[in-house]
């Protein structure tokens, strides 16, 4: 399709999505910032029907496990949940993503040293699922919003900043 359909960029704020590829009708594109990495992407991930290979492959590097660098598969129906979360939020600026993919070995190591809240069988593992927050946007809201989308799990974390959303079964904590 178009080779620049996504491109990561360091720190910076750059145009980082195709115009013509975003101006195409049914075409749902999403930006993010990663607190970790100090890394951005916009992205076109779809149009109509048909998801951008090189866009998904370009999601699965940003949200790498940031601990180890491993890619995972992220799943498409997590950015058309994003999407509709953020056409019905807005928001001043891109998604900030605290954690994507999680390898086995990060969930496990995480899950014997944090704070609680990871699971065994973590989602993330399985690339379902993404912690974030949307600046502009409550907490609460975001978690309101989400919880009403019935696309899968949604857990809040006001103490830590985040929400977790995930395309599993509809569950809420």
């Amino acid at each position: 399709m178009a080779k620049m359909a996504a491109v990561i960029a360091g720190a910076s704020a750059l145009p980082l999505a195709t115009p013509a590829l975003a101006a195409k009708p049914g075409a749902r594109s999403l930006t993010f910032e990663h607190t970790h990495t100090g890394k951005s992407l916009r992205v076109t991930y779809a149009i109509g029907n048909q998801y951008v290979p090189e866009a998904l492959t370009s999601l699965n590097s940003f949200l790498r496990d940031h601990y180890t660098g491993a890619v995972g598969r992220m799943d498409p129906k997590l950015f058309d949940l994003l999407h509709r979360l953020k056409l019905t939020l807005g928001g001043n600026g891109p998604f900030q993503i605290i954690s994507g993919y999680r390898c086995p070995t990060t969930n496990t190591r995480l899950r014997k040293t944090g704070g609680g809240g990871v699971a065994k069988n973590s989602l993330h593992m399985a690339g379902k699922a993404v912690d974030l927050r949307l600046p502009g946007v409550s907490l609460a809201d975001l978690r309101d919003a989400a919880i009403t989308c019935r696309s899968g799990g949604v857990g809040f974390y006001p103490r830590e900043g985040f929400v977790h959303v995930d395309t599993g079964s509809v569950r809420h904590w």
